[in-house]
């Protein structure tokens, strides 16, 4: 892990909100996460308590003491959950593990939402999963630290995805209850 970039981010953390550099602040951002997009969002529309908390959020992580035995647990899970879903498949080739239901049109929007939310869920657990194995490399040091936030949001991504599932599939159309 890079200290000084630690350094940096918690030093940037420290300064008063309206003295900030908020240009730094968000190249930070795309330091860490590699977010382009929300990177360019964040320049166009400024929203400082939105990038504090990403940014705080990513400090934590980073000065946490995680164990390498929690860390090791986490992958392990991470690694079932890309089994799972198929997260190693290209995009283009891989489907979602379940077909729409024969009712879909005729379920409330609200329900409808959660099979189409699935799909950019499953998109974000597969760009998740792609960074894990690209700080998976043999040659590669990857400290624990580094590898946490993006185990924890493939995991809570794979919790929301069996969440939405779970509301879809247990729906009754017939008698409007879940």
């Amino acid at each position: 892990m890079n200290h000084q970039f630690t350094k940096r981010l918690g030093a940037w953390l420290r300064e008063r909100p309206d003295t900030r550099d908020y240009a730094a602040g968000c190249k930070m951002f795309l330091q860490l996460t590699a977010r382009v997009n929300m990177y360019k969002n964040l320049l166009v529309a400024p929203d400082m308590p939105r990038l504090e908390t990403e940014l705080q959020k990513h400090y934590d992580f980073r000065v946490a003491e995680l164990t390498h035995a929690q860390v090791a647990e986490m992958d392990a899970q991470a690694a079932t959950i890309a089994a799972n879903n198929n997260l190693q498949a290209e995009e283009s080739e891989a489907t979602p593990p379940r077909g729409r239901r024969a009712d879909h049109d005729t379920l409330p929007p609200e329900i409808q939402a959660l099979y189409v939310e699935n799909l950019s869920v499953l998109r974000r657990m597969r760009e998740v999963h792609l960074r894990l194995r690209n700080l998976s490399l043999e040659t590669a040091t990857c400290p624990d630290s580094e590898r946490y936030p993006f185990l924890k949001e493939l995991i809570d991504l794979d919790k929301k995805y069996r969440s939405n599932w779970q509301g879809y599939d247990n729906y009754e159309a017939t008698l409007g209850k879940k």
